[in-house]
């Protein structure tokens, strides 16, 4: 029991297993037993699940991504421009959005792996950078519905179809499309680690990075590879932000990083590199998830539940620390 005790999967379960046995203790007049809390909590945490997806592959490779709010703002922002305000068909907004999160992951990697700067460093750099390109590409205004014409005037346009069919829910009004492109991304992302061969480079790459190298392993290549999937991710995230948000917000995924970071860590992916799983992930999302939703069905006041969240934060990841 001792050793099983110790295994990452064990940990987690057993952490989100305590936590939704406070859900069950306090439940709120029984809303934690009602399905639309679930629901709900499951589409609040699907962004950052989404983001959780790129910090899980950056992690294992034994670095860091402290960029991806700011270019979940820069993407949503993009987006919006593109799709309200411009009208462009909706695979252009899409594949542009893509792009640019792609490229400002690729650039991080590449500043990362070519010049051997320091993760936390060169991905504190992108943040700022992405977030300023936000504000510069919205003038420092939300790109809404409120479309300015050139007399100063403003007329409002439709929200794109895309925008309704990203916010939507399914199978009977249960499910959030959105929690639907989380699961879809776990999955790709799983099939990456455990089904190709730079899945296992990554983990070499991330366990020891000379050794990996002398093994004949492209360690720079496997790291821009990482970093440029998680700004894929970003803009993926930015997409659905501004879906849901129905418009793009320059200050939008501010802090997001940290609450990816908590919900790989919490999930049982060591801090060190070389070891973790995009389902242990998982496991961190809905631990989070759950103890935000149980904190706020209890309206427990925010400065609390911020407190509450940070105490409950250490206290899981030391649970899972290796004696």
């Amino acid at each position: 029991m001792a050793s099983a005790s110790k295994h990452p999967v064990i940990r987690a379960l057993l952490s989100l297993a305590l936590v939704l046995a406070v859900g069950a203790l306090f439940h709120a007049d029984g809303a934690f037993f009602q399905w639309d809390t679930h629901r709900d909590m499951l589409r609040g945490v699907s962004v950052f699940g989404i983001l959780a997806c790129g910090m899980t592959l950056v992690i294992i490779a034994g670095g860091i991504d402290l960029s991806v709010g700011s270019i979940l703002g820069a993407c949503a922002v993009v987006f919006s421009l593109l799709s309200i305000h411009l009208g462009l068909p909706a695979f252009v907004a899409i594949g542009i959005t893509l792009a640019l999160g792609l490229a400002c992951g690729v650039v991080s990697g590449s500043v990362i792996a070519r010049f051997r700067v320091q993760p936390f460093i060169a991905t504190l750099a992108m943040m700022v950078f992405a977030r300023g390109l936000a504000k510069f590409i919205s003038g420092g205004q939300k790109i809404s519905t409120a479309v300015q014409r050139p007399d100063g005037t403003y007329a409002y346009v439709d929200v794109p179809p895309l925008f309704d069919a990203i916010g939507a829910r399914i199978a009977g009004d249960n499910v959030a499309v959105v929690t639907i492109v989380m699961l879809v991304s776990l999955a790709l992302c799983g099939i990456l680690l455990s089904r190709t061969t730079w899945g296992r480079e990554l983990f070499a790459v991330g366990g020891n990075e000379e050794a990996a190298r002398y093994a004949g392993i492209p360690v720079g290549a496997t790291k821009v590879l990482a970093y440029g999937l998680s700004g894929l991710f970003c803009a993926v995230a930015g997409i659905c932000q501004a879906a849901q948000e129905l418009q793009g917000d320059p200050e939008a995924g501010s802090t997001y990083e940290l609450s990816a970071i908590a919900m790989v860590v919490i999930g049982g992916t060591s801090l060190q590199g070389g070891r973790g799983s995009v389902w242990l992930t998982l496991l961190g999302v809905l631990i989070i998830g759950y103890l935000e939703k149980i904190l706020s069905i209890n309206a427990v006041g925010e400065e609390m539940r911020l407190m509450l969240t940070g105490v409950i934060i250490l206290g899981a990841v030391l649970l899972q620390r290796n004696p």
